[in-house]
């Protein structure tokens, strides 16, 4: 029954939440059982660009460590808000939501070029995180029992819990400008005045991942038509024959 349930809800989660999330967890678990080593997966400009290990762009979003509290604590932050984000403000919008992940890793690895950060999932998490708080204003949240606050203070609050467990706040930072920079300029910047909508989702993406609304003027062949249903025309014509 328990696998059954876990079966259930597994395959109940959005398509993007759900590749990334099992993405995150099959890496892991590939270390964890050393078929692969960190070494092989970290952001490296120099083997990406000289040695052509163009993987590299990707798996250092997928690795948040060995399986400890901070691993358990990322995924579960990123199942969350990434599903949030799918099911609430990206829902019909797979292509958008699909070119807000290309967005944000684009700009985390551009800012990877100048800077020696080897793993940036922590990052990307706390862009979903941001963008999500940022469209959810007024929703009260509560801290492990011990702060209430309000959602937009989310990715600052998860930001100190990093610096009082010692970690570096950089990757925080890095999230929260990123997912900054996309609510700005999605949310922001084309509602002001003399402002247009500059993030614009190629049409390939919306091709390959939006499942195109059906035309309400269109007419089928007669050999796909239903049974018992004609046309208004075939009906008009058996109605009044020439």
């Amino acid at each position: 029954m328990a696998y059954q349930g876990f079966a259930q809800e597994y395959l109940g989660m959005p398509a993007v939440t759900r590749a990334y999330t099992t993405a995150c967890v099959l890496t892991t678990a590939a270390v964890q059982l050393e078929f692969i080593t960190p070494f092989q997966l970290y952001f490296n400009p120099d083997l990406i660009f000289r040695k052509f290990q163009i993987w590299r762009l990707i798996t250092n979003f997928l690795f948040f460590g060995p399986l400890g509290f901070s691993f358990f604590f990322n995924m579960i932050f990123l199942y969350r808000y990434c599903r949030m984000l799918e099911e609430g403000s990206f829902r019909g919008r797979t292509a958008d939501f699909v070119f807000m992940f290309l967005f944000g890793g684009f700009l985390m690895t551009l800012f990877g070029l100048f800077a020696s950060l080897f793993f940036l999932g922590q990052a990307f998490t706390i862009m979903l995180v941001y963008v999500w708080s940022r469209r959810n204003p007024y929703i009260r949240m509560n801290f492990f029992g011990l702060l209430n606050f309000q959602a937009p203070f989310l990715p600052w609050v998860l930001m100190g819990f990093s610096l009082l467990l010692g970690n570096s706040i950089i990757i925080d930072l890095l999230g929260i400008a990123v997912g900054h920079i996309y609510y700005f300029l999605e949310d922001v910047f084309p509602n002001q005045p003399g402002g247009k909508k500059l993030l614009l989702t190629p049409g390939f993406l919306k091709m390959v991942f939006d499942t195109p609304e059906e035309d309400p003027n269109y007419n089928p062949l007669p050999e796909d038509r239903p049974e018992h249903q004609p046309r208004d025309q075939d009906q008009n014509e058996q109605q009044h024959p020439q």
